[in-house]
């Protein structure tokens, strides 16, 4: 709810995560992916309403309580990168007491204290925060610094699911590559990855699936080899990501997306491709991965003729 209006931050999002797999979770500012991660850990407003089923094991994370949320699930089952690292610091502790107090609780690193500082500042390491650092607050630290300090504490748990929520937000090309090469180290044999990004290039390099949300709902879900391969996506908004990059066409998809109080009540995509005909005035449902009235048609992206 936002004041006297109900939002559908997200809708009908169907996928699956196996072990050893990286999904990345694609789409433009307001589509809904970070509500969604919300979603996922009970992190959502208290007057928020979900529907559906999310499971992990025998937990079903839209239906557990807050005590199984906070005491089984959030950084043993499900660890978080969050999009906001500034928030989810505690800020009258340093870098090193949040690292060595989560390495106590979650990796049962005791004693001796050296084997725990050691332990501490490998674990920054992986995450590529400097030991320099360990012992600032984080008022003192710069987001990138934030961002790569939260991501350390993330991975301590060894999660079966990783939920790394814009992990790459602040920091340079090199940083951004090193964070999600770590962050892929972390898919194993009983561990996942759920990568929420803008980030085409950082999904490109270790997504192993591509979901495409766009207005609060998946339009594609598709092989990353396929996506950003020859094949390309089927979706035309999808299409229209990667022709906006610049190593690509460097076009961008004209017009604005809707707000996701007032969506229309069609394809919510319509009104800026030109593919569009009297049929996106129904919402088209998915079919072989793809929510598309006509996936296989070229649409061209220009501004939709008056």
């Amino acid at each position: 709810m936002r004041g006297d209006t109900f939002v559908s931050a997200v809708t009908d999002a169907h996928f699956d995560l196996a072990a050893g797999e990286c999904l990345a979770l694609v789409g433009e500012s307001g589509c809904g992916k970070s509500v969604l991660a919300s979603a996922l850990l009970g992190l959502l407003p208290q007057n928020a309403e979900t529907a559906g089923s999310a499971l992990i094991g025998d937990v079903d994370l839209l239906t557990a309580d807050e005590r199984t949320l906070a005491r089984t699930v959030r950084g043993r089952r499900v660890g978080l990168v969050p999009q906001s690292p500034a928030a989810h610091l505690t800020p009258v502790r340093t870098v090193r007491a949040q690292l060595e107090e989560t390495l106590r609780e979650l990796a049962d690193v005791r004693r001796p204290r050296p084997q725990l500082r050691k332990a501490a500042e490998e674990a920054a390491e992986r995450a590529a925060f400097p030991a320099g650092h360990l012992d600032r607050y984080p008022h003192e630290l710069s987001g990138g610094l934030a961002q790569r300090a939260a991501t350390a504490l993330a991975l301590i748990g060894d999660a079966p699911l990783l939920l790394a929520d814009e992990p790459t937000t602040g920091l340079d090309r090199d940083l951004v590559d090193r964070t999600v090469d770590e962050l892929r180290k972390h898919v194993g044999e009983d561990r996942a990855l759920l990568l929420i990004t803008h980030d085409l290039a950082a999904a490109e390099r270790i997504a192993d699936r591509v979901a495409v949300m766009y207005a609060s709902r998946i339009v594609e879900l598709a092989d990353a080899e396929d996506f950003f391969g020859a094949t390309g996506p089927r979706h035309p908004y999808a299409r229209g990501l990667l022709n906006a990059l610049p190593e690509r066409e460097f076009t961008p998809i004209p017009g604005m997306p809707p707000e996701l109080s007032a969506l229309p009540g069609g394809c919510a995509f319509a009104a800026r491709c030109t593919g569009a005909d009297e049929a996106c005035g129904t919402v088209p449902q998915a079919v072989a991965g793809v929510a598309c009235h006509h996936p296989h048609r070229a649409a061209v992206l220009e501004a939709p003729h008056a």
